[in-house]
């Protein structure tokens, strides 16, 4: 019997450790000399208040997205994916080379293919630890973490060395031609009589992402394969017993989750930079992390989440941009949400569990 309804362990944990962390972070606000109040209020108008803001906390989003749900496949098969980074780092290397060295004549046609090559060149980064996990016994914590820093390493060679237009100074790629550049939100919504941002970079690939989170619950929850991973991460034992291969099962679910940590590029490489630069990520591969957990490793958790760690970075950006709190002190407040609502999450489950089976005594 389950301690707790279902709806109380997706939505209301989550929701609780969440005022927790707002509420220590006021605190802090407080003891710095800031007003809580009025720095909320200019996080909500910064993100939420304009198609300017909603440009940027969507564009945020999505990049989180991609990479929340490469850690929640992983760990359905209790594999701790934590190379994200590296993987959309090395999904935006496919995404370069598939924009500057082919002539493509539409966006159509180059988007297509620039997400085969972000999720293939994420899948291979992927693939090497998943095989040193599966065939040496590796940690694969230990072996996605050094591979963040391999790809970096890869990536400033191939800019600095190959890749950099002639004379230019900049490690970066030169501009992807006009033919590659992808349809903004107002580009799309313009026809329609919506009037959006030109200046905000969400664009396409959000409809793409929500289109994972579709096709990953599926995947988790209505094939055979989902029902493999989750068995295989609930029990390798019994697994094992069932005929499922570990070998199997921890290759296909990395290779899954790389290829999703790489796709992101299409967002932040093709998207918005419309080159490739150092560290194109900025960190969003670690950001899933916390992503993953507290959406619960589910989906529609995952777009819940992913959709406010936008409007902390989009809000935060801004509170730093217009008072004296320091934008560290954001990270601060990231910082707090993803103690409470991952490394003590025990603090707010157990008292809600005890809780819930005193009302069902009670019922009794």
């Amino acid at each position: 019997m389950e301690k707790m309804p279902k709806w109380a362990d997706v939505l209301l944990i989550p929701l609780i450790s969440l005022v927790i962390a707002f509420a220590l972070s006021g605190l802090v606000i407080v003891a710095i000399g800031e007003d809580p109040v009025a720095a909320v209020s200019l996080m909500i108008k910064g993100a939420l208040g304009s198609t300017y803001g909603w440009g940027y906390t969507l564009y945020y989003a999505t990049n989180f997205i991609f990479t929340g749900l490469a850690v929640s496949v992983a760990f359905h098969a209790r594999l701790f994916n934590i190379g994200g980074e590296g993987q959309a780092t090395l999904g935006g290397l496919g995404v370069a080379m598939v924009c500057l060295y082919v002539p493509w004549p539409h966006w159509s046609m180059a988007l297509p293919a620039a997400m085969v090559a972000a999720a293939l060149f994420g899948a291979a980064w992927a693939a090497i630890p998943a095989w040193l996990q599966a065939k040496r016994g590796s940690h694969i914590v230990i072996t996605t973490i050094m591979f963040n820093f391999i790809s970096a390493a890869l990536l400033n060679y191939l800019l600095v060395n190959l890749m950099r237009p002639p004379r230019s100074m900049d490690p970066a790629t030169a501009k992807f031609p006009e033919a590659t550049h992808l349809p903004t939100l107002h580009d799309m919504l313009a026809p329609i009589g919506i009037n959006f941002s030109k200046a905000a970079p969400a664009n396409i690939s959000l409809l793409f992402a929500l289109l994972a989170c579709v096709l990953v619950w599926a995947l988790i929850w209505r094939t055979r394969l989902g029902y493999e991973i989750r068995a295989y991460g609930q029990s390798e034992r019994a697994a094992v017993y069932a005929g499922i291969s570990p070998v199997r099962i921890t290759m296909l679910a990395m290779l899954i989750s790389g290829a999703l940590a790489g796709l992101m590029a299409i967002n932040n490489v093709m998207g918005e930079a419309e080159r490739l630069v150092m560290n194109a990520p900025e960190g969003a591969g670690f950001i899933g992390i916390a992503v993953a957990l507290m959406g619960r490793n589910h989906p529609f958790g995952v777009l819940l989440a992913a959709l406010l760690f936008g409007f902390l970075y989009q809000g935060g950006s801004q509170v730093a941009l217009w008072t004296s709190i320091p934008r560290e002190l954001i990270v601060v407040i990231q910082a707090l949400v993803i103690l409470f609502t991952g490394a003590l999450d025990n603090m707010v489950r157990m008292p809600l569990e005890r809780l819930f089976l005193s009302l069902r005594k009670g019922k009794s």
